[in-house]
C-alpha cells in the first residue's frame, strides 16, 4: 500500500484508536530490531503466512533506509528445493535468543506447538510481538501486542498496512535537513485530502 492510500486510510480511522496503536506497536518493533541490527523473525500460524506483512516491511526497510525491518519470513511448511529466503522453518524460532525479535502473526489461536517454541524463545531472551486475535494465551506470551478481535472497526489486514507504514515513518534524518521522498509525499496526501479552508 502506498503512502497515499495510508494516507487516506488513516484519514478515514482518524478518531479511532487505530493510527496511534499501530504507531506504538511499530515503535516498539523499531526500538527492538533496530539496537540490534535487525534478527526480525516474522511467522505467522499454520493456516495464516504473513506475507504481505513480510512484503511490506522490506519495502519499508528501503525506503526508510532501515534495513533492520526487513524480516526473515518462518514458514510452518518450507518446500525442498525452494529458495532460500522461502525455506526458513520452525527451527529457527527455536534458535532465537537475546537480540532477536519474533513477531507473530495470529488471527486465530496458533497451534500449541508454534506457542511453545514462542514461549521458549521468550526464555532464552528474544523479544516477542504479536499481532492476534485476543487470545490470552498470546497476550501472555507477548512483551508488546496488538489484537484485532471480530468486534474491531477494522480487520487485521488493515492494521497491518497501518504498522508496517508506521514502522519505516521519521525513522532516521533525512540526509542534509531535507524531508524523505515518503515523508513528503505523505505531506502531499495530507495536504490533498485535507478540506478546503473555510471562506468566510
Amino acid at each position: 500500500m502506498d503512502a497515499v492510500r495510508v494516507a487516506l486510510l488513516r484519514e478515514v480511522l482518524a478518531g479511532t484508536e487505530w493510527p496511534a496503536a499501530a504507531r506504538r506497536f511499530a515503535g516498539a518493533l523499531r526500538s527492538s530490531v533496530v539496537p540490534h541490527r535487525g534478527g526480525l523473525l516474522l511467522v505467522g500460524t499454520a493456516a495464516y503466512e504473513p506475507w504481505h506483512l513480510a512484503a511490506h516491511l522490506v519495502d519499508e526497510s528501503t525506503w526508510s533506509g532501515l534495513p533492520e525491518l526487513a524480516p526473515t519470513l518462518v514458514r510452518h511448511r518450507v518446500e525442498p528445493g525452494g529458495p532460500a529466503h522461502l525455506a526458513v522453518g520452525l527451527a529457527r524460532i527455536e534458535a532465537a535468543g537475546r537480540g532477536k525479535t519474533l513477531l507473530l502473526v495470529a488471527p486465530e489461536r496458533p497451534g500449541a506447538g508454534l506457542l511453545e517454541r514462542v514461549h521458549d524463545a521468550r526464555r532464552a531472551g528474544a523479544t516477542v510481538l504479536s499481532l492476534n486475535d485476543g487470545d490470552p494465551e498470546v497476550r501472555g506470551l507477548a512483551h508488546e501486542t496488538l489484537a484485532v478481535t471480530g468486534d474491531d472497526d477494522v480487520d487485521l489486514d488493515t492494521v497491518q498496512h497501518l504498522v508496517s507504514a508506521a514502522a519505516g515513518e521519521n525513522s532516521a534524518p533525512a540526509p542534509r535537513g531535507r524531508r524523505g521522498f515518503r515523508d513528503r509525499l505523505s505531506r502531499l496526501a495530507d495536504q490533498l485530502t485535507a478540506p478546503p479552508p473555510a471562506r468566510w
